[in-house]
C-alpha cells in the first residue's frame, strides 16, 4: 500500500489567498449586481512595457525559423539574461556577484518554496512574524516545522520573530538561535524596511553562529529611500551567508509571464560543501528552465526604453500607495508601510480581528483585503492592502471604506 508525505495533513486549513479566493466567490455568486474591488492579492494590474511586449514578439517570431529555433534553456538560464542581471542588479551597486552565482527560474515564489530541497530537515527555521505564507507553509510540507497547534497559531519547531508596532515592523535578533533564517524586505505584508546598517548585523549574526539567510529581494524595486538597500550582498560578509532570492513579477509585471531568479554566491558553504553546487543540482533535475521568449523579455526589462517604462509602471504603484496611506490615516486608520513598498499595513478598527474587517470590508463596502492573521499570529489585529490596482479602483475603494 502506497503512502502518502503526511506532512500535508498538519497543515492549517488551505492557502491564505485561496481561502480569500474563496471567500469572494462565494459573496460574488449571492451578490451578481455587487462590484467587488480587489486589493487583496498582490497582482499587478498595469500591462507589461512596450519594450517588454516588442522583446517578446521578437523571440516569438524566432521560434517560427529552424536558424534561431531554441530548444530547452541552459541550466542556469541564458548568459545574455544572466550577464545582463549582474551587471544592472548588483555590480551597479558595488555586489560581488558574478553571472555563474545567477540561477534564472520561473519566479521567487517557486525559489522560495524549492530552496529548501537543499536543507536537512533537522535546520531550524526562524521567520518574521507576520510573514508570507510559503516560507512556512512549505517547510511544514517537508517535516521541518514540527507540530501545529491551532490555540496559538504557531508550529511548535519555527523561531517566531515578532514584527510589531514596537519595532516598526522588524525583527530582532531571536534569542533562541536558527539554522536558516527568512527575510524578506522592503516586507511582505507589513511593507516595512531596514537600514543597511540594521541588515549588516543580521549578516554578522548569521556568519557568527552559522546560519543561513534566505533573503527575499522580490520588492526591491520600490525602494526610494537611500539608506535601504537593495541587495543583501551590499552588505560585508553576505557572500558566506546569504541566499538572496529575486522576482520580475513586481518589478515588471510578469505575475502572468513568470521569472525570477535566486543568487548563491559561490563562497556559501557548508563544511566543505558549496550551497551553489548543490541547488545546481536541484535545478538542473528537476527544473528545465525559464522559456526562451521570457528570458528575452526579462532582458528587455533592463534596456534603456524597458527600464523607463517599468519605472513608469512603478511609480504608478507608488502613487497609488501613497494616495491610500493618506486617505486611511484621515479617516482616523492606523496605517504603515506604503513608502518601499506597494502594501499598506493598516490596524483594524474597535479591536476587531483581521478575518471580521475582512468580512465587513467585503460585505458592507465590498472591497477585498487580506486579513493580518494569515500571514502569522502577530498578523492578528491588522490588515493588508495593495497599491497593485488601478487608481480609479483605488480611489472608489477608499469612498467605500470612508462611509463605513
Amino acid at each position: 500500500m502506497f503512502k502518502i508525505n503526511d506532512n500535508y495533513l498538519k497543515l492549517p486549513g488551505s492557502y491564505l489567498f485561496s481561502t480569500v479566493a474563496k471567500k469572494v466567490k462565494a459573496y460574488k455568486e449571492a451578490n451578481p449586481d455587487r462590484e467587488v474591488i480587489s486589493l487583496g492579492i498582490g497582482d499587478v494590474t498595469q500591462p507589461l512595457a512596450p519594450a517588454v511586449i516588442d522583446a517578446l514578439h521578437k523571440s516569438v517570431d524566432e521560434m517560427a525559423h529552424a536558424e534561431t529555433f531554441r530548444g530547452y534553456a541552459p541550466d542556469l538560464g541564458y548568459e545574455f539574461l544572466r550577464n545582463t542581471i549582474a551587471d544592472k542588479d548588483f555590480k551597479a551597486l558595488g555586489c560581488d556577484i558574478s553571472a555563474d552565482e545567477i540561477f534564472v527560474s520561473d519566479g521567487a515564489k517557486s525559489d522560495s518554496g524549492n530552496i529548501g530541497d537543499i536543507f536537512s530537515i533537522d535546520n531550524k527555521i526562524a521567520v518574521c512574524d507576520p510573514v508570507y505564507p510559503v516560507y512556512v507553509d512549505t517547510n511544514a510540507m517537508s517535516g521541518r516545522t514540527g507540530e501545529y497547534n491551532p490555540d496559538t497559531q504557531k508550529w511548535s519547531d519555527v523561531i517566531y520573530m515578532p514584527c510589531t508596532a514596537a519595532t516598526n515592523f522588524a525583527p530582532e535578533i531571536p534569542k533562541e538561535t536558527p539554522d536558516i533564517i527568512y527575510l524578506c524586505f522592503p516586507n511582505n505584508p507589513t511593507g516595512s524596511t531596514i537600514t543597511k546598517p540594521q541588515l549588516q548585523e543580521w549578516v554578522d549574526y548569521a556568519n557568527k553562529v552559522g546560519a543561513v539567510i534566505i533573503y527575499d529581494a522580490a520588492y526591491e524595486a520600490f525602494i526610494e529611500e537611500a539608506d535601504v538597500p537593495h541587495s543583501i550582498y551590499e552588505c560585508t560578509g553576505a557572500r558566506t551567508c546569504a541566499i538572496e532570492l529575486r522576482s520580475f513579477s513586481k518589478k515588471a509585471g510578469f505575475t502572468g509571464v513568470r521569472l525570477g531568479y535566486t543568487v548563491i554566491p559561490k563562497d556559501l558553504k557548508c563544511g566543505d560543501v558549496s550551497l551553489h553546487s548543490l541547488w545546481a543540482r536541484r535545478h538542473g533535475t528537476k527544473f528545465n528552465g525559464a522559456p526562451y521568449i521570457v528570458q528575452r523579455a526579462g532582458e528587455a526589462v533592463y534596456s534603456e526604453a524597458g527600464a523607463k517604462q517599468t519605472m513608469e509602471q512603478i511609480a504608478y504603484y507608488k502613487k497609488n500607495a501613497k494616495t491610500m496611506m493618506e486617505a486611511l490615516a484621515g479617516y482616523g486608520y492606523s496605517v504603515s508601510g506604503g513608502v518601499n513598498s506597494p502594501y499598506v499595513w493598516l490596524k483594524t478598527p474597535d479591536n476587531m480581528t483581521s478575518w471580521d474587517f475582512f468580512d465587513l470590508l467585503l460585505e458592507k463596502a465590498n472591497v477585498v483585503g487580506t486579513p493580518g492573521s494569515g500571514f502569522g499570529p502577530s498578523g492578528e489585529g491588522y490588515f493588508r492592502l495593495t497599491a497593485f490596482g488601478s487608481y480609479e479602483n483605488t480611489l472608489k475603494a477608499l469612498d467605500r471604506i470612508k462611509a463605513l
